[in-house]
């Protein structure tokens, strides 16, 4: 008989191991967890230098945030480590981050964390522990298909996080488990007063933990020192309209703060890192209908190359804000690409293309990869260049 884990033993012959970042869903998941009779261990992460966050509202995995897991573990009555993984959440997550930024890019470092240091580093940890699972607050939801577990949206759909776990493989979901897929935030909240945990009203983490203030440059600046390097800020035909401090002050779809003023609204519509240039037009450039990934990570059924040459028909997510829009995947020698039926404005490379079998609430998560380059990109780039060298008679 399984358990409510889906494992066949009894729950108090089963080890579960908790990321606890020490706020209200993760300290809620050791409670079910303990609830329900398993051999729970909680582990925190100290992920960065915690001095400068201590007290900084929205931020996560630094100084205040260990001292609440470490609470909710003494409340609950179960072991708790503490993990110093600062050098490898730098390599892996933050030095990728502003290479990225760098490049013109605009990155997810949360995908990153999950995709390296949680469900690789962690995985790995927890089974050195004795493991049979390792249990996470994520708001989505998995299941058995086929013998295996697939990925699914969870209940609360204003909590979805299934964009953000895109890269988790087959082989990492099956020890993988996330007993908030079924709950909304609110009943999350009043299952952590139920425990009689303190931290059942604290604040949401908000910001990119490594990030204050939300001033990417900023940490950039002082990662890689001159990474700003100036340039001109060219209209889509060939116009030098300004000069700008460094492309990483610039995001794609940015239409305030650009530092130029034609009469016309314009917006950043390409990052052309390789001449340091910042690329605006009007806002109808910003539309894109076709997408080229990298690192792809399949999680339907067969495998990707099994997709037949005419594509596949699906839904996909180019934001986690942005709800699920038809598509046509293809896999091919030259690459993978994705075809939006409608187009979408605003998609930048860097950031990722998640995959979905349908647009409803339930819908199964595929897999999904990053976006490399975009149709819209190569068109203003081109642009630019046929521009200028128009102009200096080439």
């Amino acid at each position: 008989m399984l358990n409510s884990l889906d494992l066949p033993r009894r729950p108090e012959d089963t080890r579960v191991v908790v990321a606890m970042s020490g706020g209200v869903d993760s300290s809620v998941v050791a409670g079910l967890m303990k609830r329900d009779g398993y051999d729970v261990i909680g582990v925190t992460l100290q992920l960065y230098d915690h001095g400068e966050a201590v007290h900084r509202a929205g931020a996560c995995c630094a100084g205040q945030d260990i001292h609440d897991a470490r609470r909710v573990a003494e409340r609950l009555g179960i072991p708790h480590y503490v993990l110093d993984y600062e050098k490898r959440f730098k390599e892996a997550v933050i030095d990728r981050f502003a290479e990225s930024y760098i490049a013109g890019e605009t990155p997810i470092p949360c995908v990153s964390c999950n995709q390296t240091v949680k469900f690789s580093d962690l995985l790995e940890t927890a089974k050195t522990l004795g493991a049979d699972v390792l249990a996470t607050g994520h708001y989505v939801r998995t299941r058995l298909v086929g013998g295996r577990r697939a990925l699914f949206r969870p209940a609360d759909l204003d909590r979805d996080q299934s964009y953000f776990l895109f890269a988790t493989t087959r082989e990492q979901l099956d020890f993988l488990r996330f007993p908030l897929g079924g709950l909304t935030k609110p009943e999350t909240r009043e299952l952590a007063r139920e425990f009689g945990l303190a931290i059942a009203d604290k604040q949401d983490s908000q910001d990119i933990c490594f990030v204050p203030k939300g001033k990417y440059s900023d940490v950039i600046e002082r990662l890689k020192p001159g990474a700003a390097e100036p340039g001109d800020i060219v209209h889509l035909d060939g116009r030098v309209l300004g000069r700008h401090e460094g492309i990483i002050h610039y995001t794609i779809g940015q239409r305030r703060g650009i530092g130029v003023a034609t009469g016309e609204p314009l917006y950043v519509v390409h990052l052309d890192a390789d001449n340091s240039r910042v690329v605006v037009g009007p806002r109808e450039a910003l539309a894109t209908r076709r997408i080229a990934l990298r690192d792809v990570n399949w999680l339907g059924d067969g495998e990707l190359s099994d997709i037949s040459p005419e594509g596949m028909e699906l839904f996909v997510k180019v934001r986690s804000t942005r709800p699920p829009r038809a598509a046509v995947l293809t896999s091919s020698e030259d690459g993978v690409t994705v075809e939006l039926a409608d187009g979408e404005t605003g998609i930048a490379p860097g950031q990722a293309c998640v995959f979905f079998d349908s647009d409803e609430e339930d819908a199964r998560v595929l897999g999904g990869g990053w976006i490399d380059r975009t149709q819209r990109a190569a068109l203003a780039k081109g642009a630019v260049h046929a521009n200028i060298a128009s102009a200096f008679g080439g």
